[in-house]
């Protein structure tokens, strides 16, 4: 994690206040409850693609974000250019798969850095292959990547969101947690399992104050995606099935994101979002 400053001495040391110590900026009327100033957001994943676009949206909105993956090259330079645009950003690379290595990670962050009032969970992956041909092995790692994590960080995050009472929990679906296609069943499973577990610990949570949603977004543009958006057949494919008409681009998921973290949606517990130009919506 980056030593860079800390968050003030009040709101570090103080557990009943949820948010760092920042003035609120003047936004006129509703607006204001889309603020985000003061608060710290820990993004998994957050090194490229949609998780640094997700870390550079809520920076925007007055957030101090903290940038997760498991470190190197990448995640410097994510933080590099954050912290170039004006954005109040640090680093906290950790092993989202192991919850003792994501324990430590998350107690280090609210000792020098602050509170964690948003959490948004996206680590993850993907992997192909048949159903029949499917390894063991990576069946597991996918699993561990995209189910384990969002439980073991929203687990370590939680407890401490739990004893201040407050607390906005993302995680990332994908239009998968609604529909299935051949080749990614592990997949599809995986981003299920995250719309139930979302609903989940709405249930379990909401009652102390913490709301607990998720986005799911569709087909967007992303170094992950490269290939797909480079095959004709594919592209045309997600044209013609999504009604918007084209692929998403990763900042039209900034404004579910920050919406979803502000007192604007502090009565919205349990869902996804769906951002998916209307994919969902149709047969």
């Amino acid at each position: 994690m980056s030593s860079a400053s800390t968050a003030s001495t009040s709101a570090a040391t103080d557990p009943t206040i949820p948010v760092a110590a920042a003035p609120a900026r003047a936004l006129p009327g509703a607006l204001a409850r889309f603020d985000l100033t003061g608060r710290v957001a820990l993004v998994t994943g957050a090194s490229r693609g949609i998780g640094l676009a997700l870390a550079r949206g809520l920076g925007e909105a007055g957030a101090r974000v903290v940038l997760n993956a498991r470190g190197g090259a990448r995640l410097d330079a994510a933080l590099a250019a954050l912290r170039a645009a004006g954005i109040a950003a640090e680093a906290a690379p950790f092993d989202v798969t192991d919850a003792a290595a994501i324990e430590r990670g998350v107690a280090a962050i609210e000792a020098e850095i602050g509170p964690i009032a948003i959490l948004v969970n996206n680590a993850g992956m993907q992997h192909r292959a048949p159903a029949a041909d499917f390894a063991e092995a990576d069946w597991r790692r996918l699993q561990a990547t995209n189910v384990d994590s969002v439980f073991f960080v929203s687990q370590a995050v939680g407890r401490r969101m739990l004893a201040r009472r407050a607390g906005r929990i993302i995680n990332i679906g994908s239009v998968q947690s609604e529909l299935g296609r051949p080749s990614i069943a592990p997949y599809c499973v995986s981003k299920g399992a995250v719309k139930m577990l979302t609903r989940a610990l709405a249930a379990e949570w909401g009652p102390m104050n913490i709301q607990v949603n998720g986005i799911g977004p569709g087909y967007f543009r992303t170094e992950l995606n490269a290939a797909l958006v480079a095959d004709p057949g594919f592209s045309a494919w997600v044209e013609k099935r999504t009604p918007a008409g084209r692929w998403g681009e990763v900042e039209e998921l900034v404004g579910a994101a920050i919406f979803l973290a502000s007192d604007a949606a502090c009565y919205i517990n349990g869902q996804m979002l769906m951002v998916d130009g209307g994919m969902t919506s149709v047969v």
